[in-house]
């Protein structure tokens, strides 16, 4: 009987140390998600923090988050008192930690410092319009995290890449410096057709375009510098072949300037005579006086 009251006495101090633990293991969990929650929400409504730039902005919150995630994460396991040894000597043992952490999550590093190279010196930015060079890779920064960049197409997709990997790249950025772009249209016309007509057609549509840019400085207009350069740029097998150079204010409207000026300027021509080719092939037929002689041989 004593030892039947001894066990269930044990047991019941047992289970009541197991709901305790349990209880202590979430409250830390939820602090921690709270903390989390609490500090997003004291940075968004924070004016000041607002006046930095998006990229670091947007790095700092995630940077903060991690750290509290990873504080929340050591007590929660500190809770427990098999392993509450083992965040004693975590924490004591930190050089030791840090040299096996070192090799055993290089790239892991490699993406957090690489993070904070990118928030540091921005080589591009939250909203920059990037491209990288040899890939067909093209979008809007849309997220930079610890770990990686985001960029969404103009497809509406989201690729992911780590900061390391990112990093390393040639990347194009038609946010930095200027927004103005040069769009070249390049269009042939027939070797019968009138290139100095075909260079006014191509000048007086591109001026009539609203996105046009005069990008003229204020010597080169007062040498009398056209605001729209087209130049034969070389001999095609059915073509005379013409290049202009247009300013856009940015790349979305140039692309449109550029899909306007196409039809205008086909339409013109159409008008004014002026033909735009298509490739001609001369076939030769050899007489019959030849072809019964090769007969004969």
């Amino acid at each position: 009987m004593v030892a039947e009251a001894f066990l269930e006495l044990f047991n019941e101090k047992i289970l009541l140390n197991l709901v305790i633990r349990i209880f202590v293991f979430s409250m830390v969990v939820a602090i921690t998600m709270l903390g989390v929650n609490l500090t997003r929400k004291i940075m968004d409504s924070n004016h000041r923090l607002k006046e930095l730039d998006p990229t670091q902005f947007t790095f700092i919150k995630h940077f903060l988050a991690g750290i509290i995630y990873f504080i929340g994460f050591m007590s929660a396991v500190y809770t427990i008192p098999t392993f509450r040894s083992l965040v004693v000597s975590i924490f004591a043992g930190s050089g030791v930690l840090a040299i096996i952490i070192g090799f055993a999550s290089q790239q892991a590093f490699s993406n957090i410092v690489s993070g904070i190279f990118i928030a540091i010196f921005k080589p591009f930015r939250i909203g920059d319009r990037v491209k990288l060079i040899g890939k067909e890779t093209f979008g809007v920064i849309e997220d930079i995290t610890l770990r990686h960049t985001m960029i969404r197409t103009f497809e509406n997709k989201r690729i992911i890449i780590p900061n390391s990997v990112i990093s390393n790249e040639i990347i194009e950025n038609s946010n930095i410096v200027e927004d103005k772009v040069c769009n070249h249209i390049e269009i042939g016309i027939s070797y019968d057709s009138d290139e100095d007509k075909a260079i006014q057609i191509i000048t007086e549509e591109a001026m009539k375009h609203p996105s046009f840019l005069d990008n003229r400085t204020f010597e080169e207009i007062n040498a009398g510098e056209p605001s729209v350069n087209v130049r034969v740029v070389g001999f095609g097998d059915s073509s005379v072949n013409l290049k202009a150079w247009v300013w856009s204010k940015d790349t979305v409207s140039g692309f449109i300037m550029k899909c306007d000026l196409n039809k205008s300027i086909k339409k013109r021509f159409d008008n004014e005579g002026v033909e735009i080719p298509f490739p001609y092939r001369t076939i030769v037929f050899k007489n019959n006086e030849d072809q019964s002689n090769n007969n004969t041989l």
